[in-house]
């Protein structure tokens, strides 16, 4: 079975989850300070922008040189950062203290990040050791389900357990799943593999707990959590259209299991479902009392914690749980990621280079054709840093446009396998079968259900273009 310790939330994007940092760079300065530099042009800011660029490439390569992926960006944002603190100090129109005071709102935005992940790492953690995963996967390969209902069930499931669990989690999953039954079937496992990161990504665009771009945008205060389900139907669609499509060419043959059965050791459901209500008690503290979302999920790790030392209690010589033990293993890699790209992007913005994307792409463009593209754009490079630019620059643009990104960025990762954190893990997942190419066999029926879902949101939800127009 795979690893969930290392694969879990490599972005999680994984999974991903509740958010409401305070708003970037939009905190007063003193007196008539501005927000942001005019360096765009300057050799100061050029020279900033190829460090983040070379960084980011040292990210998307990070499969053939292993060089993991925090430590390029991590040096990137100090070097940024540095370059700016040291030209805000020798300006006379800045305080001394100008770079400092930008850089506290990037730390205490991820600061509120990083505690919700790290408890979301901690419960999936805590479910794969009770099991939980393992005898899912036990009882869909072994229930003498055709190679077509196998299709179906992993990519249904993978739509619904994605808001939940995040994107790449459900996809690590049920792409055990689809290996273990589709064992020398090729055509299966490709297409199967397909199928999940489709769904998965489809999933995870109606809820904030299904991607890290969607926390992001409902951390902002953009979109309400409810709102988000204005476009559950819209990403419906995004899956159904390519998944109706690829079923035709799977086998309606009935596999063989492996026979084994695997069983949740104690405490696995009671654990679950302390996940459940710590969502539900996340959500209502930020409706409610008003509170950001790391007040509740940090509740649920407290509650985590005392449940975990009733089991050791109960259980004191076998099955013992030890919640710091399920804490040391959250994925740092991906935690300290998360911080490079923040701090990055934050310095970016502080030398104006995110006012281009509000004045060129979005005034030019109109927000309609922008957002669209913004998801092709995620398929290409990757959501998260092209997503949290676009916040940062903060568009204008009504509901019905924050929805519209949040459609596209989640679905647009699925038109390439490396469009997506899920497509990426499946690939080391599946090595030499599931493959870059493979997957662009599929983008065509993929493009599909991309374009037939924005249409359906922009039709569904008309009412919430009416404050600014679609395009200019």
């Amino acid at each position: 079975m795979i690893n969930f310790r290392t694969t879990f939330l490599s972005l999680f994007l994984a999974s991903l989850f509740a958010i409401c940092f305070p708003e970037i760079l939009n905190a007063a300065t003193t007196g008539d300070e501005p927000i942001s530099l005019d360096l765009v042009l300057s050799p100061i800011g050029i020279f900033c922008l190829l460090i983040f660029v070379v960084a980011y490439a040292f990210v998307m390569a990070e499969e053939y040189t292993h060089y993991r992926k925090a430590k390029p960006v991590i040096l990137a944002a100090t070097i940024i950062w540095g370059v700016i603190a040291l030209y805000a100090s020798n300006d006379p129109n800045l305080s001394t203290h100008w770079a400092e005071k930008q850089f506290k709102h990037l730390i205490l935005e991820f600061a509120e990040l990083f505690f919700f992940l790290f408890v979301a790492m901690t419960f999936v953690n805590s479910l794969t050791e009770r099991r939980v995963f393992d005898a899912l996967c036990s009882w869909l390969s072994n229930n003498q389900f055709s190679f077509k209902k196998i299709f179906w069930i992993t990519g249904v499931i993978a739509f619904f357990l994605s808001p939940i669990a995040d994107n790449l989690t459900t996809a690590l999953i049920l792409g055990t799943v689809v290996l273990v039954v589709g064992k020398g079937n090729k055509n299966f496992i490709t297409i199967g593999m397909i199928n999940i990161v489709v769904s998965a990504n489809a999933g995870g665009a109606f809820s904030p707990f299904g991607d890290i771009t969607t926390l992001m945008i409902w951390q902002r205060g953009f979109v309400s959590f409810f709102d988000f389900f204005n476009i559950f139907v819209p990403s419906v669609v995004t899956y159904i259209i390519p998944a109706v499509i690829m079923s035709l060419f799977i086998s309606n043959k009935i596999p063989e299991g492996d026979g084994k059965k695997v069983e949740i050791l104690p405490g696995g459901q009671v654990i679950a479902a302390l996940g459940i209500f710590t969502i539900i008690f996340t959500v209502s503290g930020h409706q409610i009392l008003h509170m950001p979302p790391v007040f509740g999920m940090m509740f649920g790790l407290g509650a985590l914690g005392t449940y975990g030392y009733f089991l050791k209690t109960k259980y004191p010589k076998n099955n013992k749980f030890d919640i710091f033990v399920q804490t040391g293993r959250a994925e740092w890699d991906t935690l300290l990621f998360f911080y490079g790209i923040l701090v990055s992007v934050g310095g970016l913005a502080a030398l104006g280079y995110l006012s281009l994307i509000s004045n060129d792409m979005y005034g030019t463009l109109g927000p309609t054709y922008a957002n669209i593209l913004v998801g092709f754009l995620s398929a290409i490079i990757d959501n998260i840093p092209i997503v949290y630019a676009v916040l940062t620059a903060h568009p204008e643009m009504d509901m019905g446009q924050w929805l519209l990104i949040t459609l596209t960025a989640g679905v647009g990762g699925s038109l390439l396998s490396i469009g997506s954190a899920a497509g990426v893990a499946l690939m080391g997942q599946a090595r030499g079968v599931y493959t870059f190419f493979s997957h662009l066999k599929w983008s065509w029926a993929i493009l599909l259900g991309y374009a037939a879902g924005v249409v359906v949101h922009l039709w569904m939800n008309a009412d919430l273009f009416d404050n600014i127009p679609l395009a200019k």
